[in-house]
């Protein structure tokens, strides 16, 4: 289907980006890798007057250590972010779950900064940003300004950014000696996910002593399942786990569709966070 007409604007930095967004308004559009806002075009279901082109900006890129955090520029590409060394080294969880996205035509077009600013509760990427306790920064006309993932994930498809702030980097806190797994259940390969569990665990002395639990496609954002996370809090065996794991869908409100009804994301989200803990914590 051919898109709705809209004029197109290539900014060659940051500040002339927020300029140009700051100067359309609400009528704005940011285009990154595309895999997100270039279907929605050729559907007919986004109609911006103007699409802002931030492809071409370098700063936007790369990955590099701040002390105990990573920071990693908003227009990497899904496939650099699984290929790179301290992505791998310091968290894990996110090269884990970016292997999974899709297929590898949209990992060399799609950015991470892409995925999270599209707020589909259905990508796999934001509930993994909500597990690592990432933050997100923005540029806008007044300065940049930090949002931690809980904050950033408004409602379906909806996120914190304001029209004329534009995503620039994501800060992850460095997840040495944690234990992680991502777990999702598809339809088909490639497809997305029907359920997904982001799990992080960190264990002292023969038993779990915190977990985090970010749950993909049970609600309007991606959500943490903290009852889960409590109930995990101590746990020392397969059986703790599997018991702590039936607080999963605690105060979730998956969606009923083609794919799935609310029920069985219920028991999708339980039983695909009992193997989630059990293989982050070594002992699935």
């Amino acid at each position: 289907m051919i898109p709705p007409a809209f004029e197109y604007a290539r900014p060659s930095s940051v500040g002339e980006a927020v300029r140009t967004l700051a100067d359309a308004g609400e009528e704005a559009k940011v285009l990154a890798g595309g895999q997100s806002l270039l279907p929605l075009l050729r559907l007919r279901l986004a109609f911006p007057e103007l699409v802002v082109d931030v492809g071409r900006i370098p700063e936007l890129r790369g990955v590099r250590e701040d002390g105990d955090t990573l920071v990693i520029g908003a227009l990497t590409t899904h496939h650099d972010v699984l290929r790179d060394p301290l992505v791998r080294r310091h968290a894990g969880l996110l090269a884990e779950a970016t292997a999974t996205v899709a297929d590898p035509a949209v990992r060399h077009r799609g950015t991470l900064g892409g995925s999270l600013a599209h707020a589909d509760p259905a990508g796999d990427l934001p509930a993994v940003a909500l597990a690592l306790d990432a933050e997100l920064v923005a540029a806008g006309p007044g300065g940049r300004r930090v949002i931690p993932a809980r904050e950033f994930f408004v409602d379906y498809l909806q996120s914190a950014l304001a029209p004329d702030e534009l995503l620039v980097e994501v800060r992850i806190p460095k997840t040495d000696g944690w234990g992680f797994h991502y777990e999702k259940f598809q339809r088909v390969a490639q497809a997305w996910a029907i359920v997904g569990v982001a799990a992080l665990v960190r264990r002292a002395d023969g038993h779990i002593a915190e977990a985090r639990i970010g749950l993909t496609n049970m609600g309007s954002t991606p959500l943490r399942a903290t009852a889960a996370e409590q109930a995990l809090s101590g746990a020392d065996g397969p059986q703790a786990v599997a018991r702590a794991a039936e607080a999963a869908a605690e105060g979730t409100r998956p969606s009923q569709d083609l794919s799935a009804s609310p029920e069985y994301r219920e028991h999708l989200a339980r039983v695909l966070t009992r193997r989630a803990v059990l293989a982050a914590g070594g002992t699935g």
